[in-house]
């Protein structure tokens, strides 16, 4: 029988293509495929490698800048690791507390007045099309004669010396992140607070201005990592911090929570001062603000000759989506030649940005109006309610929780512990997704990171499962 088994698998071999294709079975030899008797045994049809084909490619070489990133940014791999779960367990109800994605609807006084402005662009009078790249000077009478630079200046900047002209209106704060490394180029040096939101680390191996990544410590070469911990507060001891170009700061602190205290700022300021670098301070959670912690780095007395401002509207009014934010860079701030930054990146924005969508403009018009801030206060309430509910849960599993005062995310701590496996364990166990804290930095090792923003049974249902599992 094994030498029929052979017979017939030799006879019948042949590439899939041509096997189950239009070959003409009446050629087959009858000798070829003569079996006396039944056959008993198992007859396997066995396809013929094809021959590979190889992919044309161009003479042009990869950036190698590109090739220095790890796998994939933090947060898609996170949503990949979602799907993937969820094509695992199709029933399952996954709340997800990883990505800080807002799920609360924009206030109506502000989507009503996007609605408007939208309605506008289908009439002779109402359209407008390319707009100015720093953000719409004078809006439509029927919105408002009010500026929309001026407005921000004068609503988040209001005796601190930052004006109209200093604001430049885009479509996020993440954006603006990269166009500043545009600006920057190559051959600066920059330092990043560790923990940190991945973006500032990524967009600088992108531009060049880092050596190889170094498995053996987690960190890139030529990036100066100022640890943030429990143990110092989460603000880098400076004696310790080399000279860089660039400092990257956010505070509050994605992902730690923390706010840093005017005393710390100051201190920063200072630093820069002295070395002649320049800080990118992220304020994308300054809303979050619950105690006397500064929401801006212009409260800092000196900070205008150090400092610039990336801000943004997703985490106050929903604008996740909508995409809007700004940047503030004051004429006192100069390169060491003397000319201001202010005009480089205005060449760099008209150059690269056609300007904010001109209907989510007008919804900004409406977030800084009185009624706007108000329904703003409201969205940060509810998400600053959740943080409660996620900080009690861990604290009450005895867990030592940080953040969550000042900003939407509560740092839990898992010492001891990978934070991929933590995530892993959570999300394979309770069904809820988390972010590893090792995904900030080698800082964020041992640590999760849990989001706020999530509807309210949502939270609630997320904190009874962690019960279950921690108890």
């Amino acid at each position: 029988m094994s030498a029929i088994n052979q017979i017939v698998s030799t006879s019948i071999s042949s590439s899939t293509s041509t096997f189950l294709g239009h070959n003409n079975l009446k050629n087959i030899k009858p000798s070829s495929v003569a079996i006396p008797g039944k056959i008993n045994g198992v007859v396997k049809c066995v396809a013929s490698p094809s021959a590979e084909k190889t992919a044309y490619k161009t003479k042009v070489s990869r950036n190698e800048n590109l090739a220095k990133l790890q796998a994939g940014y933090l947060f898609p791999e996170i949503a990949r690791r979602r799907a993937a779960h969820m094509l695992k367990y199709p029933d399952a109800q996954v709340i997800s507390l990883g990505i800080g994605d807002t799920t609360e609807p924009i206030p109506e006084v502000i989507t009503s007045a996007m609605s408007k402005r939208s309605y506008a662009l289908s009439t002779v009078d109402g359209y407008s099309g390319y707009g100015a790249e720093q953000g719409e000077k004078a809006l439509f009478v029927y919105l408002s004669s009010q500026q929309l630079r001026a407005a921000i200046a004068s609503t988040y900047y209001a005796d601190l010396g930052i004006e109209e002209d200093d604001i430049f209106v885009s479509d996020g704060a993440k954006s603006d992140i990269s166009r500043l490394q545009v600006l920057f180029g190559s051959n600066v040096t920059m330092a990043v607070q560790d923990p940190s939101y991945p973006a500032y680390v990524d967009s600088s191996v992108i531009l060049g201005q880092t050596g190889q990544f170094q498995k053996d410590v987690e960190k890139y070469g030529n990036i100066e990592y100022m640890r943030c911990t429990p143990e110092n507060g989460f603000f880098p001891d400076l004696s310790t911090v080399r000279r860089t170009d660039i400092i990257f700061f956010c505070s509050p602190n994605n992902p730690t929570g923390y706010a840093a205290s005017r005393e710390q700022l100051t201190r920063l300021v200072q630093f820069a001062k002295e070395n002649g670098s320049i800080i990118v301070y992220d304020s994308a959670y300054a809303m979050y603000v619950s105690d006397d912690s500064p929401r801006s780095i212009f409260e800092i007395p000196g900070a205008k000759e150090v400092a610039l401002e990336v801000s943004s509207f997703s985490k106050y009014a929903g604008f996740t989506g909508v995409r809007l934010g700004w940047t503030a860079i004051p004429k006192d701030l100069l390169y060491s030649d003397g000319f201001p930054l202010a005009k480089d990146f205005n060449r760099i924005v008209c150059t690269c940005f056609n300007g904010a969508s001109n209907i989510a403009q007008a919804g900004g018009l409406a977030c800084v109006s009185a009624e706007g801030i108000k329904a703003m206060h409201e969205v940060v309430g509810f998400y600053k309610e959740n943080t409660a509910i996620i900080v009690d849960t861990f604290e009450s599993l005895g867990f030592k929780v940080y953040g969550g005062k000042n900003a939407p995310y509560v740092w839990v701590h898992f010492p001891g512990r990978s934070s991929w496996d933590v995530f892993s364990e959570i999300l394979e166990k309770t069904h809820v997704v988390t972010t590893p804290g090792s995904g900030f930095g080698p800082g964020g090792e041992g640590f999760v990171r849990v989001s706020a923003f999530g509807h309210g049974e949502n939270v609630l249902e997320a904190c009874r499962r962690f019960k279950q599992l921690y108890k």
